[in-house]
């Protein structure tokens, strides 16, 4: 049984398309991540899997359980993260999560969530009205583990954390992982879901772009090339060259395609030096928007 699969599930506003025959699987067990810019339709797609929105149509499941009508049974056993937090504002970091603890039936409660506060330092007796963006965001991070979750869904989930906090954050995601929690990790920040998953799903304009192993996105059918000419000439670039850049002697472009047929273009070539790379994410993922 997968963690999270979602079936053709659409979200829209009157004539407005929110996401569009969404589909994919989550398995037990995987840090999965779902990349897209700001508008792509993450949130929809998170909001909807968690019945926050109403899907138009098609259907989503966590644990087995239909969303649609199993929230109740649902939200016993998952941990959500949201993009922005809102909490009561009268009350101390420390008052909610004894709150959300006591909801949940936390055992040892004050003992974790002191745990917890050291390692994110953050003070848990100053009003939640007088906190920053990111000791929010570190006090709704507490909050969406305190429980012992069996899926944790997290949206957008490092803004307002420094280097620091975030490598920390990584750093319990791990733990909570190799006890066999299942994560769902949304993000634009690239370089996370390059660090944290093991797959992800490329949104674009509220459909699904590409579900690929990350492995996969690092490798497939694009080079990063660099090489040094015998002279300063303008060369002509193979089939399947992007970005090119000239320096001189130095050029610099990506490559889409076979690798053979690079390899016969640079034997062809005046070459002093050459550097064949892996891109980024950053690379890979821009590819699949312009195509």
């Amino acid at each position: 049984m997968n963690a999270i699969e979602l079936s053709s599930l659409s979200k829209f506003y009157g004539n407005q398309c929110g996401i569009e025959s969404v589909s994919f699987a989550v398995k037990k067990g995987e840090i999965f991540g779902f990349i897209g810019p700001n508008g792509a339709g993450k949130s929809t797609t998170i909001r909807t899997l968690l019945g926050l929105l109403t899907a138009t149509s098609g259907k989503a499941e966590i644990l087995g359980m239909d969303t649609s009508n199993e929230g109740a049974r649902i939200r016993e056993r998952i941990g959500y993260l949201p993009s922005e937090v809102d909490y009561y504002s009268e009350m101390s970091s420390k008052e909610l999560l004894l709150y959300h603890a006591a909801i949940y039936k936390v055992a040892d409660a004050e003992k974790k969530i002191q745990e917890l506060a050291t390692y994110f330092q953050l003070e848990l007796d100053r009003p939640i009205d007088d906190l920053s963006y990111g000791n929010k965001k570190k006090c709704a991070i507490i909050q969406s583990v305190l429980h012992d979750p069996e899926v944790l869904i997290l949206d957008e989930p490092t803004g307002g954390l420094d280097p620091l906090m975030q490598n920390r954050f990584f750093e319990l995601l791990e733990r909570q992982n190799k006890k066999g929690v299942t994560i769902f990790f949304s993000s634009h920040v690239l370089s996370e879901i390059q660090r944290m998953c093991d797959r992800a799903a490329i949104i674009r304009d509220g459909k699904i772009t590409a579900v690929e192993d990350i492995s996969t996105l690092l490798s497939k059918q694009m080079k990063m090339v660099r090489l040094v000419t015998t002279s300063v000439n303008n060369i002509v670039l193979p089939v399947g060259a992007l970005n090119h850049h000239q320096s001189g002697q130095k050029h610099t472009f990506d490559y889409v395609g076979p690798t053979q047929d690079l390899v016969i273009w640079l034997s062809s070539q005046s070459i002093i030096d050459v550097t064949l790379s892996e891109p980024d994410l950053e690379r890979i993922f821009m590819n699949y928007y312009q195509s």
